[in-house]
């Protein structure tokens, strides 16, 4: 047995400490497309923060790096292994330790599933708005990682809005408490900010104080076809300028349509080149909707078509979380975009997208949060051809360029993990990126953290 199965055993039960290279070689990589990954030396599945703390402990003193992991669903390669580091899966951590209705907080540990917290405090009268579209899966501990977002996000906003307070163990084994669980708290900086979006690399969430709203009526759906994107995404500057608060406003393309059609026969209407999903948590949807869908037909929709009732807006946005899936059945790989732009700028953006498949002779399908600008192109491609290959990687990077060029980020909310960090430093600038390997340098001087991601 080695140093490093030997010390690790010294404070872990013997089911938390993964060693047969088969099982630990699944734990290899997220679910990201073009991202090297390497082969980790153990998988360590604490259930205690104590057990965390001793896995820091003996890394530091090894000096072996640790790669976090969640449930990876990410997009990324942010949870990616490298070779010969400790995998530290922080799935067996999934209690939620509170619910409170006056405080409007909920105390969880980072391996709790996302739809699970929110089933459990919407019992209590109580809602979690994040709702990426992996979020029967995903965890939110990956959540805080990434920053994730969701289709909510237009009135809502994202996990960073709803994280008050962190536990931490940072490199070194030490357990950090940063932030509250008060409704207000300014003192000092703000280091759970920090950590939210830091994508493991500088510290270990082992619990997270979130805050919660009061539950919102049932919502109520609408979707619009229009005849390009360009006029749909002219729908979606007029509702914002009139001051309309959408729960979710998104957008499917064409392509995404036929995708989804195929695989789950969903009834969409194949014809349009842009289907808009617009809907409203208020206590009069019915009348946002009309007022939406008149300027939606100002907007030149050919058809505009709201919900009866709650079951139809389900059935309308289980079509478009199933858009990824979908799109992913199209070829046999996909690269998945992420890029924000200001809402104005949305229809250059899904138009120069439309230029770049062109351009590049593949498929892409977009499916946006329109209300945020921030769209996902996915890049569908045949992974055993070569140069299918390589034109993918070129269309995905031209579409982070004109994503920049727009005014907009490389990411809104999958995170820069190893597919990003090249277009990060173009975002950051030299500047920032300096000052932003300082503060990483700060917590975790030895680089043991998720080495190889974002810088």
């Amino acid at each position: 047995m080695d140093a490093l199965q030997r010390r690790l055993r010294e404070g872990l039960p013997a089911e938390a400490l993964i060693t047969d290279p088969d099982i630990t070689a699944s734990y290899a990589h997220d679910m990201a497309s073009f991202c090297d990954a390497g082969t980790p030396a153990v998988v360590v599945l604490p259930r205690t923060v104590e057990e965390v703390q001793h896995v820091m402990r003996t890394a530091t003193a090894l000096r072996i790096p640790v790669v976090p992991q969640g449930a990876r669903t990410g997009l990324s390669g942010a949870a990616n292994a490298s070779d010969g580091c400790i995998v530290l899966s922080m799935v067996r951590m999934d209690r939620i330790l509170e619910i409170s209705p006056v405080d409007r907080i909920a105390v969880v540990e980072p391996g709790v599933v996302n739809a699970t917290l929110s089933r459990a405090v919407n019992e209590h009268g109580l809602y979690y708005p994040p709702d990426p579209s992996s979020w029967e899966m995903c965890t939110i501990g990956g959540n805080i990682g990434t920053a994730s977002g969701g289709l909510c996000c237009v009135k809502y906003g994202v996990t960073a809005e709803y994280v008050l307070g962190l536990e931490v163990v940072l490199a070194d084994g030490r357990l950090l408490s940063t932030g509250r669980r008060t409704a207000k708290g300014v003192a000092g900086y703000d280091l759970t900010r920090l950590f939210v979006g830091s994508e493991g690399s500088l510290g270990i969430v082992v619990k997270a104080v979130l805050a919660l709203r009061p539950q919102p009526p049932q919502q109520l759906v609408l979707a619009a076809e229009f005849a390009s994107a360009a006029a749909a995404c002219d729908a979606v500057c007029r509702i914002m300028e009139r001051g309309h608060t959408p729960s979710l406003l998104e957008l499917m393309d064409r392509t995404t349509v036929r995708a989804v059609n195929a695989m789950a026969s969903m009834g969409l209407p194949e014809a349009t080149e842009a289907l808009l999903l617009c809907a409203f948590d208020t206590p009069d949807p019915s009348a946002d909707l009309a007022a939406v869908g008149e300027l939606c037909t100002a907007a030149g929709a050919t058809e505009v078509v709201p919900a009866d009732d709650a079951a139809e807006s389900e059935l309308l946005l289980q079509a478009r979380r199933l858009s990824l899936t979908a799109l992913e059945a199209v070829r046999s790989a996909t690269m998945i975009d992420d890029v924000c732009v200001p809402r104005s700028r949305l229809g250059a953006m899904i138009e120069g997208t439309a230029a770049i498949a062109e351009k590049f002779g593949l498929t892409i399908g977009v499916c946006a949060h329109a209300g945020d600008g921030n769209t996902h192109p996915v890049v569908c491609f045949d992974h055993t051809d070569a140069d299918e290959s390589r034109r993918a990687r070129e269309s995905f990077d031209e579409i982070m360029a004109l994503g920049l060029e727009l005014g907009g980020t490389i990411t809104g909310e999958h995170g820069v993990g190893v597919l990003k960090k090249e277009w990060l430093a173009r975002e950051l600038g030299e500047v920032g990126v300096e000052l932003q390997r300082g503060i990483r340098a700060a917590f975790d001087p030895l680089g043991l953290l998720n080495p190889g991601k974002l810088f």
